[in-house]
């Protein structure tokens, strides 16, 4: 037992590294989790005293336990067999297709990185682009949505701010489970993004398999009470105006609805900007007929170091106002149709409560005539559109009409989409589409329907 014994350098190094990996797996790694793990409870539990809807049970459980439960599910059982049966495969092969899509699919919810990083980062972020105004808020009918239901925000799709200003604005309600699509799969935005509760949907392609296990999360989480928010258009509008509705996950949350149990409450959210960041983008896939966005991360980050370099030079401006109507709530209980008729009505509801800002009011007023035109002839024109507007959520800064024009007038100069000579406003021609662009998201509440 005393004797000693010869081994080269390599395996004593092999040796120890076995050695600590079987440590760390068995004593060490448990014991870490449990501390966070512990930590995080404590974090929720002083969370839930505060926010207005608590945060489920549900988002809380183990990305690992959720995939399990999903891929072990009967339904996605039978969809396995079905898929592997339609491609020729082994089951075997399916079911890590399933387990793939799974993954793909479920978030790994951080209430940590939700609070104290997410909501703070999209406040920040709202506050230093825009400024942020509530145009419209249906308080009362919100405050009676029953705690125990399932709310879901669903909202128009303008920019992809949309995520963060209705994240900063909803952080004292709750946390929000948004479905992002393919934009969101770079690493390493990919984990930030699961880890703040988000699940991905893939837009474009997605086979029958892929499908049902989509469909059987969004109904587990809408059963569990998560809150959600959805996009019905599917995608960001590229003319300014709403496009039709899309019925999948409008679909999926019906189909978990139990007449019975728990309650499924929508609430129509409506945004709208004095300048859209993507605005350029959009208007030229418009023009080409395509939704291949030609952005770019370097393009992207260019955009930002020039931002930054603004501010630090003094000749920052604001990007205009950011406004947000909430609308009056809509219960899955008492409504009285199918998901198509569901989704018309609640299209109906955003556009309804769509902000008309600064910009667009001063982008249709300058579209309705040809050539130059005076400030004075302007605010007219503004003036009879207000006149049109009313009943809709309009904000104008200071309750000032003149100021909103000369607002308007500012942030399109700005950004030389006008130019003013001798008193005189005209439409830059080669701007036209993006003027057009920005009228159209207001063109809807006009009664001829037209911002022209």
């Amino acid at each position: 037992m005393s004797s000693t014994v010869e081994m080269p350098v390599w395996v004593l190094v092999l040796l120890v590294a076995f050695a600590a990996v079987t440590f760390a797996s068995h004593f060490l790694f448990p014991s870490v989790r449990w501390f966070f793990r512990r930590r995080m409870e404590r974090l929720v539990a002083q969370l839930n005293k505060r926010l207005t809807r608590p945060i489920e049970p549900f988002k809380l459980a183990r990305r690992y336990d959720m995939i399990q439960r999903l891929i072990y599910d009967p339904e996605i059982s039978t969809a396995i067999a079905a898929h592997a049966a339609a491609r020729g495969v082994p089951e075997n092969v399916a079911f890590e297709t399933a387990r793939r899509y799974a993954r793909e699919i479920v978030p790994s919810f951080s209430a940590w990185t939700y609070f104290r990083f997410a909501t703070r980062a999209a406040r920040l972020l709202s506050q230093a682009v825009y400024h942020v105004r509530v145009v419209h808020h249906e308080g009362d009918a919100l405050e009676g949505v029953d705690p125990e239901a399932t709310v879901v925000f669903v909202m128009n799709h303008r920019s992809n701010m949309d995520y963060v200003l209705v994240t900063y604005l909803s952080a004292g309600r709750g946390a929000l489970s948004y479905a992002v699509g393919e934009w969101a799969h770079i690493w390493p935005l990919s984990a930030l993004v699961r880890s703040m509760g988000a699940y991905f949907i893939r837009r474009r392609d997605g086979n029958g398999l892929y499908r049902v296990i989509l469909a059987k999360y969004v109904r587990l989480a809408t059963q569990g009470g998560v809150s959600q928010a959805v996009f019905p258009e599917g995608g960001l509008s590229l003319t300014g105006r709403m496009a039709e509705p899309r019925l999948g996950i409008l679909k999926y949350i019906v189909e978990a609805h139990d007449p019975a149990g728990r309650d499924v409450v929508f609430v129509p959210v409506a945004l709208n900007y004095d300048r859209v960041l993507e605005d350029r983008i959009l208007v030229r896939a418009d023009a080409g007929g395509t939704r291949r966005f030609k952005a770019s991360v370097r393009s992207a980050l260019w955009f930002g170091v020039k931002t930054l370099w603004s501010r630090v030079t003094g000749r920052y401006v604001a990007f205009g106002y950011a406004g947000v109507s909430f609308g009056a709530p809509l219960s899955l209980s008492g409504f009285e149709g199918g998901v198509e008729a569901l989704a018309q009505d609640l299209m109906g509801r955003i556009a309804k409560e769509v902000p008309v800002l600064p910009v667009p009011l001063v982008a249709t007023a300058l579209l309705q005539g040809e050539g130059p035109v005076d400030r004075v002839a302007l605010e007219m024109r503004v003036k009879a559109l207000l006149a049109q507007l009313a009943g809709a959520s309009v904000y104008v800064p200071r309750e000032n009409r003149g100021y909103a024009v000369e607002v308007g007038l500012r942030t399109l100069q700005a950004r030389k989409l006008v130019v003013e000579t001798d008193g005189q406003v005209q439409i830059v021609e080669a701007e036209r589409p993006l003027l057009t662009f920005y009228a159209a998201s207001i063109a809807h509440l006009l009664p001829n329907g037209s911002g022209a």
